[in-house]
């Protein structure tokens, strides 16, 4: 890895951030707050956040076996994507190397930020080959994007060759692991205090059932999670979304009962699918989705989104012509897909 100085943008790697009310007193007990120009009534909702989060992430850190100070907490994980285009690269400029395909915000931020995404075709397995990966960079690549398990195809990538990405790549190495608690596969967490190039994403959205609350989360050294937070926005994740975590973690069982009842229908259905005759191919999964080639997918789709179900087609992703991508729901709700797609 290239020293982080010579990596983080120099306009950045200077930056004064922005000093908060609620940051300047910290370590301090405090009962009458005159600072931040709050409303004094309406409580609890007229104060200000915390902007760190610390409650909730010494909470976190037990459940992740991460500490605290390696973590940084986002407005979903779009905030913890679109920041290291902002502190690593600089505009028209600099470039980032993806697998294709994958999920779509990577492109997305680089297009708002001006900067150039490289892609990198998984093979016919939807597997990526570090090599390959490796030859699309230059002096210019800031950041290699990798999704797994990945979206839409739902595998895990090559444990092997992750590695060898993070390891042979002088920049930065950011894996998603969204659905990391469907797979079989463990979390790249554990590589973290020997990768100082590694920063990892999850988030709330999936198995922990709180897309609504829109809390992602980033996992790396503390030099990067120092970075992170200081050009984030002073009051990012807001009090009701900090509420409704803490809530959640002080019952992670329940979750893992969710995961263990979504693992056995996505089972269930996969096997299901593969009997229909709409259907040419259920691909392996480690998601809480899979991707199934089907004989006419935008029919499919259509004709399901006028008996009020939803799936998304995926046939204009490179490698995924004429595929649907199934997310798990319930009993009753993989039922009624299945029970309309019997009809054709």
């Amino acid at each position: 890895m290239k020293p982080l100085e010579q990596l983080v943008r120099p306009n950045i790697w200077s930056l004064a951030p922005y000093s908060s009310a609620r940051d300047e007193y910290s370590g301090k007990e405090a009962h009458v707050f005159l600072d931040a120009n709050e409303n004094p009534y309406n409580s609890p909702y007229n104060r200000y956040p915390d902007p760190l989060q610390r409650e909730l992430k010494a909470m976190l850190s037990k459940v992740k076996g991460v500490p605290a100070e390696n973590i940084f907490l986002g407005n979903g994980s779009d905030e913890a994507i679109d920041l290291p285009y902002r502190i690593f690269c600089e505009p028209g400029r600099d470039n980032v190397v993806s697998i294709a395909p994958t999920y779509g915000m990577y492109q997305v931020c680089a297009d708002i930020n001006n900067i150039e995404c490289r892609q990198v075709l998984l093979d016919d397995n939807f597997q990526l080959h570090a090599d390959q990966l490796l030859a699309a960079c230059d002096s210019h690549t800031k950041i290699i994007w990798l999704c797994s398990p990945n979206n839409p195809t739902g595998n895990s990538l090559d444990r092997d060759e992750l590695l060898k990405v993070i390891e042979d790549f002088e920049g930065i190495v950011i894996v998603d692991e969204a659905y990391i608690d469907f797979a079989q596969q463990l979390s790249l967490r554990q590589e973290l205090p020997t990768h100082p190039n590694l920063i990892i994403l999850q988030t709330m959205s999936k198995a922990w059932g709180s897309a609504a609350i829109r809390l992602g989360m980033a996992f790396a050294s503390v030099d990067i999670i120092n970075i992170y937070n200081k050009v984030k926005y002073p009051y990012n994740v807001n009090q009701l979304t900090q509420q409704q975590a803490i809530e959640m973690l002080r019952d992670p069982f329940e979750v893992d009962k969710w995961v263990k009842m979504l693992l056995l229908e996505r089972s269930r259905l996969m096997a299901a699918f593969e009997l229909l005759p709409v259907c040419l191919q259920v691909f392996k999964t480690d998601a809480n989705f899979f991707l199934a080639r089907m004989t006419d997918a935008p029919a499919i789709y259509n004709y399901l989104v006028d008996r009020g179900i939803i799936v998304r087609n995926r046939s204009h992703i490179q490698l995924c012509n004429n595929c649907l991508r199934i997310t798990i729901g319930t009993r009753s709700e993989n039922n009624e897909l299945l029970a309309a797609l019997r009809l054709l």
